[in-house]
C-alpha cells in the first residue's frame, strides 16, 4: 500500500473509525488526536494493509491499542502527579431527528445519553466489541479478526453487554 491507498481508506472507512474513536474516547478533542494517531499509524504500517483482507477492521484495531496505550499512560501520569478532575461539557453528537415534537427530541436525546452512560460503565471487554458492533458497523467476523479472538467469544460479549445494558436501564443492575 502507498499513500493514495491510505487517502482511499481514510475516504471509506474515516466515518466509521472516527464514531468509532469518539465513542471510545468519549471526547471529540481525545477523539479527534485518536483519530489522527490511528492514520498515522497506518500509514507507518502501510506494508501490513491488505485491502483484501478487512482493513477497516486493522483500523479499529489500532485505534484501540492505541486508546489502550494512551489510558496506560495517563494512569501512570495520575499515579505520579494526579491532576484535578476536569469538568468538560459533554459533546452532543446526536444527529438531527425527524420527530416534528421538541418533546420527541427531548425524550430522544435523554434516552440516548442513558443509554451512552450504561455503556460507558461497561468492562472494556464487552464495551470495545460493542462499539465496534454498533458505532464501526462491523461484522462479528471482522471484530473477532481486530481483537484476534474467535467468534464465539465476540457473539457472547456482545450478549453479555445488551444483557446488561437492558438490566441497567430497565433498573435491575444485579440481575
Amino acid at each position: 500500500m502507498d499513500n493514495i491507498d491510505i487517502d482511499s481508506l481514510v475516504t471509506l472507512y474515516g466515518k466509521a473509525v472516527y464514531g468509532f474513536c469518539l465513542r471510545l474516547a468519549k471526547d471529540k478533542h481525545n477523539a479527534d488526536d485518536l483519530y489522527q494517531e490511528t492514520f498515522l499509524k497506518a500509514m507507518e504500517m502501510c506494508n501490513k494493509i491488505d485491502k483484501s483482507n478487512n482493513p477497516k477492521g486493522f483500523l479499529i484495531s489500532v485505534a484501540v491499542g492505541l486508546w489502550k496505550n494512551n489510558r496506560r499512560k495517563y494512569a501512570r501520569r495520575q499515579r505520579i502527579a494526579p491532576e484535578g478532575e476536569l469538568n468538560e461539557e459533554m459533546v452532543n453528537s446526536i444527529m438531527s431527528t425527524n420527530t416534528s415534537t421538541p418533546e420527541e427530541v427531548v425524550i430522544l436525546r435523554e434516552h440516548c445519553a442513558l443509554i451512552r452512560n450504561a455503556a460507558d460503565k461497561l468492562d472494556d471487554k464487552l464495551r470495545i466489541p460493542l462499539y465496534m458492533y454498533y458505532t464501526a458497523e462491523m461484522s462479528i467476523e471482522d471484530i473477532a479478526l481486530a481483537l484476534r479472538i474467535p467468534k464465539g467469544t465476540v457473539k457472547s460479549r456482545l450478549h453479555k453487554a445488551r444483557k446488561n445494558l437492558r438490566n441497567v436501564l430497565e433498573g435491575n443492575p444485579y440481575e
